[in-house]
């Protein structure tokens, strides 16, 4: 029984470990010359917060020059 709790108990500690980061896609669209562009910036082995984090500035850098940018995380 003891090594059946130790087992569940590192797959547990596995599934957390390996969880808290993964690879994100930060999909914008925005309107440039009457054309509406499409973007993508890929963010590789980040925390879903710090991913938001990112995909928000880029939205907000985007909006700066007049674009009307939406982003989207996924």
């Amino acid at each position: 029984m003891k090594k059946l709790s130790f087992v569940f108990a590192l797959a547990f500690v596995a599934a957390i470990a390996f969880s808290c980061k993964k690879d994100y896609t930060c999909d914008c669209s925005y309107t440039a010359d009457d054309q509406t562009v499409t973007a993508s910036v890929e963010f590789v082995d980040a925390k879903k917060a710090d991913a938001e984090e990112a995909c928000d500035a880029y939205q907000a850098t985007l909006a700066i020059l007049g674009t009307g940018a939406t982003c989207e995380l996924k």
